[in-house]
């Protein structure tokens, strides 16, 4: 059963993965008439179904019990308000991050999105070893050399790449670039910040995310109104969404659930694994369907450095002696 869980979680995060990364750049690449939708209230909205999903899931835990389900949560969130309070840290970087990856999304293809975020490996390492006192081994420090040389392969402009660029009209690469570059250094903080607090006390994940549910609705609503509350006020909060825009919604919502599943029923190799073929086949969606990619040798030179790279980091070799454990 418990292998079943595995790979079933493996697979709903490569479709997960890969169909957010795809149906955001075609969303936000789409022409058609009207506005288009609102990436900063689509963070919002997200935010809402994931503590939806969230109190779902408590509910189960709670033997389907709606008294019991309200105890755990008035005992848990409104009497532990100082609890409550430290994830407003992580959920105000999260929100930034989810809106910062609409950005990128805008002006990247979605293959090179996928490589280039994946330096989050690098930045997650680097606050761990700085934030939680961990110690990489020798594999997980050359790893992080190749993934740094494989992304930089895959940002190498050639002449086709350069003649793509001129042709799109949806932004700047630079842009894009920063984007998702700031999003991997706030992924990175913020997901040692969760880890660590997550060690520090014995509340279930599932509170946790609805506590960063709750603060990254209002974060997220400050930025609705800031940035584009002129045009809510004129089209309204739901202008441009279609069937497309629900789908991607969704999609964000179960991206934090189903990571949490993962790191629950799997390991890190499989968890390489999946993200290996979810790179793959975003990229080979973008090229084929798409098409607003155009393959080089350099970037699957580079590709092929950051799969290696994601697997080498997960690798853990077995002691020679019998392990001792903690």
């Amino acid at each position: 059963m418990s292998a079943n869980l595995k790979y079933l979680s493996l697979g709903i995060l490569v479709f997960q993965t890969t169909s957010l990364v795809l149906t955001m750049r075609y969303s936000r690449t789409l022409k058609e008439e009207g506005p288009r939708y609102l990436s900063s209230t689509a963070v919002v909205v997200a935010e809402f179904f994931k503590i939806m999903a969230c109190i779902f899931l408590v509910y189960k835990d709670s033997k389907c019990s709606v008294r019991t389900l309200n105890r755990v949560l008035h005992d848990e969130i409104l009497n532990k308000p100082m609890e409550t309070l430290k994830l407003a840290i992580p959920s105000g970087i999260y929100t930034l991050q989810n809106n910062l990856l609409y950005v990128a999304l805008s002006n990247l293809d979605a293959a090179t999105y996928q490589v280039t975020y994946q330096l989050k490996i690098l930045t997650t390492a680097l606050f761990s070893v700085s934030m939680l006192g961990k110690k990489l081994g020798v594999y997980q420090w050359l790893s992080l050399v190749i993934l740094m040389a494989g992304v930089a392969f895959v940002q190498w402009p050639s002449d086709s790449q350069e003649l793509h660029s001129k042709e799109l009209s949806t932004g700047s690469q630079f842009v894009g670039l920063m984007a998702v570059l700031t999003a991997c250094f706030s992924s990175g903080f913020a997901g040692v910040y969760f880890e660590k607090i997550l060690k520090e006390t014995k509340q279930s994940v599932w509170i946790r995310n609805i506590q960063l549910g709750f603060f990254g609705s209002i974060f997220g609503l400050m930025g609705v109104y800031v940035y584009d509350g002129e045009l809510v006020s004129k089209n309204g909060f739901f202008q441009g969404y279609n069937q497309l825009t629900w789908i991607v919604v969704v999609l964000q919502a179960l991206g934090g659930l189903v990571i949490a599943a993962v790191i629950k029923y799997a390991d890190n190799i499989l968890k390489g694994f999946a993200t290996s073929l979810s790179i793959i086949l975003s990229t080979v969606i973008s090229y084929f369907w798409l098409q607003d990619f155009v393959p080089t040798s350099v970037f699957f030179l580079g590709a092929i450095l950051v799969i290696a790279a994601t697997f080498l980091y997960g690798y853990d070799p077995k002691p020679a002696g019998n392990p001792i454990k903690a």
